[in-house]
């Protein structure tokens, strides 16, 4: 073992009064990391706090503990404590099955899990919303609107399609059905399942009080349909949900109320995107799937933006569509002054040599991060071959609006001062998304 696992297992063996054993390092991020150990025969996972998240690990445990108090499914809690750096460290049980979104889409031994799984998360989702939340301190109750406005100011980029997304929200903001707990990121990726259904509901760091209905628009957002073609995770129907959700003693479903939660989601999602290609950038984590996440921004600004999904501007009717955004290219270049191989073609190179030599022999993390970096070396690829034409198109847009830049484009939706342009500006901004995936990830548009 190492230093660092060598402290990590001699504080768990403490905490636990017992030798630890088969500690593996499963995980880590910019806020935690997770390890899987064995202590007197149970298999347990810790999970460690990073000194200075703004996020106590602390209270998530206590919501963890009044959740499966509830008799919601969570992997029991065992303990919970500080480190010498300030930093909480939460053990649970390990809890067998699958949390992978594509195995639980796509393979036979969860066909019948699949069958239930949209009610079974109303069902669960039922109970969550009435988890008895008052004696836990530390959790907030936060306006949503204003802080993702925040979030977004602070990373001073601009990003005219989520300017209007925030207008059309604070424009349509329901009344809060009531007030509870909510998970605040209830999707694949965080519910454990088995080849019955749902085993465990974990990752509650994003906890805290507020409207139920949220949990359920957030579970409908197109991201975490995961190329499904289903609302619910990519293979249940709203109506499942709402249905089992209503019959577990949740209340009555605000269906119009979790659409706003899932343009909201759609919006959150897409700004934690660039939150997240920051944390690389500043070179807080360094990593080349933190920043490829920040291409992923274009995918949330085409679900507002799309005829036949959220269409918050409204294009269903205007005959707009992918088909119609003219696709530009640079065409065959002869390499100019650097001759050939062109920039693409080296980047081409080096993509094909890790297709060929490393993802054919890799397993675990370096196949997922090897196929992470094919991806983007394939939209380096794309931008070196469109980028400029798209470029030159885009300011030619910005033009016929009478602007220079996204961030004058930015400033004039905030401003409110664009409401009479709408449809026009509402046709540049699909035109220009439409061009960022065709780089970002052309198979996103269909």
């Amino acid at each position: 073992m190492t230093s660092e696992s060598d402290d990590l297992g001699q504080l768990l063996s403490n905490e636990l009064g017992t030798p630890i054993v088969d500690l593996q390092r499963l995980s880590g991020g910019a806020s935690r990391e997770t390890w899987r150990f064995t202590a007197d025969g149970r298999q347990l996972v810790v999970q460690l706090q990073r000194a200075g998240d703004i996020r106590d690990m602390m209270v998530e445990a206590a919501v963890v503990a009044a959740a499966g108090a509830s008799g919601v499914p969570v992997p029991a809690l065992v303990a919970s404590g500080r480190r010498d750096n300030g930093g909480a460290y939460m053990i649970v049980e390990a809890i067998s099955g699958e949390t992978i979104a594509r195995k639980i889409q796509r393979n036979d031994e969860f066909a019948d899990a699949r069958g239930s799984f949209a009610a079974q998360c109303g069902a669960v989702l039922a109970q969550i919303h009435y988890v008895d939340f008052g004696p836990i301190d530390g959790l907030d109750d936060p306006d949503p609107i204003d802080r993702y406005t925040t979030m977004l100011d602070e990373l001073g980029e601009p990003h005219p399609v989520f300017e209007f997304t925030r207008n059309w929200l604070l424009e349509h903001r329901p009344a809060r059905t009531r007030r509870s707990l909510v998970h605040g990121d209830f999707r694949l990726g965080n519910l454990i399942v088995g080849s019955g259904g749902l085993s465990a509901i974990i990752d509650w760091e994003l906890a805290h009080i507020g409207d139920p209905m949220e949990d359920l628009g957030w579970l409908c957002v197109k991201a975490w349909r995961f190329g499904g073609l289903d609302p619910v995770g990519g293979i249940g129907t709203r109506e499942d949900l709402f249905a089992a959700y209503e019959a577990a003693g949740g209340g009555t479903v605000d269906a119009v109320a979790v659409h706003w939660w899932e343009v909201l989601g759609t919006w959150k999602w897409g700004i934690m995107c660039v939150l997240q290609a920051n944390v690389h950038r500043s070179g807080a984590v360094r990593s080349h799937e933190l920043a490829a996440i920040g291409r992923r921004v274009c995918e949330n600004e085409f679900d507002l933006l799309d005829p036949n999904g959220l269409d918050l501007f409204g294009l269903a009717g205007s005959g707009l569509s992918v088909a119609n955004v003219r696709k530009r290219s640079a065409g065959a270049a002869d390499g100019g002054l650097h001759g050939v191989p062109t920039s693409a073609e080296l980047v081409e190179a080096v993509r094909e040599w890790i297709e060929r030599d490393v993802l054919t022999s890799a397993a675990g993390h370096l196949r997922f991060h090897s196929r992470v970096a094919v991806n983007v070396l394939s939209m380096v690829e794309r931008e070196l071959l469109l980028g400029g034409p798209q470029a030159l198109a885009h300011e030619e847009r910005l033009a016929a609006l009478g602007l220079r830049s996204d961030s004058d484009l930015a400033a004039l939706i905030r401003s409110g001062d664009a409401a009479h342009r709408r449809d026009e500006i509402g046709v540049v901004l699909f035109e220009s998304v439409v061009d960022k995936l065709r780089v970002a990830n052309p198979n996103y548009l269909g």
